[in-house]
């Protein structure tokens, strides 16, 4: 459950031209995989002079709320997303997007992107992937695999597409936390995040440091807080989970774009292969560059 990219301009090029505040998604930089867990896995931990060990309630606690979500068979929810990105003044500048999310097991996806620039709509219906920009009318459609996480791997490959919450919504979200983890301890209860109570885990699993709270009755994950440890100026990546609604009934319809008729079709290309500016995570090997 690490909200691991910043987000950015749309899946493909022409798209990014189009849209120059954010997009459907969050672009990695070249030559780094979609997916976080892959990432954290061929990272070298980082070591903290702290090590406060993994307490065995802290790591039941995030494996009830991976299991809440695992069994959903479907879920809608509400993200909102809060990232740092560095200005030339010093001082980050802080963006934000919400998108709101339809997903069912195993093969469906429908996000639906406002923030800080226009609305941007991606949708899996199993078969293929679209994304589409309504007010440019543009559409660029894909075949896809047959399942959520590989569709999601071929969405990054070809477009540079990365959702903030994607641990949220993968088959087993607490795998993602375990490859990797070498620290979580419990912080204690909270009632000011999500209206509700939660209990704080505090954890590091591969290079980042991750801070979440999760409702203590219901398990669900109402907000995620990260840092890159690798990162030197120590961005702050800030994920708000509202509005759940879990094994709602959907209907096939609800993964298909509306109002196309009229777009363009074009071709998913990466933003970055291209050289297209954007906003991206900080590389682990080098200082992040000012916007």
């Amino acid at each position: 459950m690490i909200p691991s990219r910043r987000t950015c301009r749309l899946v493909s090029i022409a798209l990014a031209a189009c849209i120059s505040a954010n997009g459907v998604a969050q672009q990695a930089p070249s030559g780094r995989e979609g997916s976080k867990s892959r990432a954290r896995s061929t990272q070298t931990p980082v070591l903290l002079d702290y090590q406060p060990g993994i307490e065995s309630r802290a790591v039941d606690i995030l494996k009830s709320s991976s299991e809440r979500l695992a069994a959903a068979r479907s879920m809608t929810f509400t993200a909102t997303v809060s990232y740092e990105s560095p200005s030339r003044l010093g001082p980050p500048l802080i963006y934000s997007t919400r998108s709101e999310v339809v997903m069912q097991r195993p093969d469906k996806l429908r996000v639906i992107t406002l923030g800080d620039g226009p609305r941007s709509e991606f949708y899996y219906d199993g078969k293929t992937i679209t994304a589409v920009d309504p007010a440019q009318k543009l559409i660029a459609v894909a075949d896809a695999p047959p399942t959520l996480e590989a569709a999601l791997q071929k969405a990054y490959e070809i477009g540079a597409v990365y959702f903030p919450f994607t641990d949220v919504i993968v088959a087993d979200p607490y795998k993602d936390i375990a490859d990797g983890l070498n620290t979580a301890f419990y912080i204690g209860q909270s009632s000011v995040v999500g209206d509700t109570t939660t209990d704080m885990v505090a954890y590091v699993s591969g290079d980042v440091f991750v801070q979440v709270w999760i409702g203590t009755q219901d398990k669900l994950p109402r907000r995620i807080y990260a840092v890159y440890l690798n990162d030197p100026a120590r961005l702050r990546h800030v994920l708000a989970l509202s509005d759940w609604v879990l094994a709602p009934p959907l209907s096939a319809e609800a993964f298909a774009p509306a109002g196309t008729s009229g777009a363009a079709r074009i071709a998913f290309e990466r933003p970055d292969a291209a050289g297209a500016h954007a906003m991206q995570p900080p590389p682990k090997s080098q200082r992040s560059r000012p916007q």
